[in-house]
């Protein structure tokens, strides 16, 4: 599975390198396909959640962190669709890069702590995690690319701090928990980045804006 995901990964970017070199498919057909890549994300990010909180002990909600302490929340981004619509295109990719950036480090975290959680299915999460890695990486190559053809501002990206860490807890319940924190705040901005893109997907396709 891992090598499959790798080589479909190497084939997103490779298709996206020769449309840079040579602008032989439209842009909409690039967005269709960061789209779906955005969508399988946020998916696999919504399964891996769903898995934890079905074994994070009730201690562990009671002293998870708010979703306002994801280190990402210093971003203003849209509340809903509405608020999505009224943004330009480039502040839409900029926003969608921002996001992607900031969760490198973090990401890394997850996937070296998965390796020492206290949990059923340990080497499926382990798994799941290197799968977002390498989903997350291609799609901010594929957008490095696609910001490219959309000028200056759709290129600046945001620095949103992390405080790196190789251990999320000193036990297994707090482990447990911080890694669900961590993996929930992941699910909630891999929403906002595949909202983000299918707003842009649609307005490259000429759609109206209830159909988006």
């Amino acid at each position: 599975m891992a090598h499959r995901e790798t080589n479909g990964s190497k084939l997103f970017i490779i298709v996206l390198c020769m449309v840079a070199a040579c602008g032989a498919v439209p842009i909409n057909d690039l967005l269709d396909r960061a789209s779906q890549r955005s969508d399988t994300l946020h998916s696999l990010s919504t399964t891996l959640t769903k898995d934890l909180s079905n074994h994070v002990p009730p201690v562990g909600w009671t002293v998870m962190p708010r979703p306002s302490l994801c280190h990402t929340s210093s971003l203003q981004t849209p509340n809903d669709k509405a608020q999505a619509l009224q943004l330009s295109e480039s502040d839409l990719m900029s926003l969608a890069r921002s996001l992607l950036q900031a969760w490198r480090d973090p990401l890394a975290d997850l996937s070296n702590s998965a390796n020492s959680l206290l949990h059923p299915s340990q080497s499926s999460i382990s798994n799941k995690i290197r799968e977002l890695q390498e989903h997350s990486k291609s799609l901010g190559d594929g957008l490095d690319i696609l910001s490219g053809k959309m000028g200056p501002a759709a290129q600046t990206i945001s620095s949103l701090p992390y405080r790196a860490s190789n251990d999320i807890g000193e036990d297994n319940i707090s482990k447990l928990t911080n890694f669900h924190f961590l993996l929930s705040c992941f699910r909630r901005d891999s929403h906002k980045i595949d909202s983000f893109l299918k707003v842009l997907r649609c307005r490259a396709a000429k759609m109206q804006p209830e159909m988006c």
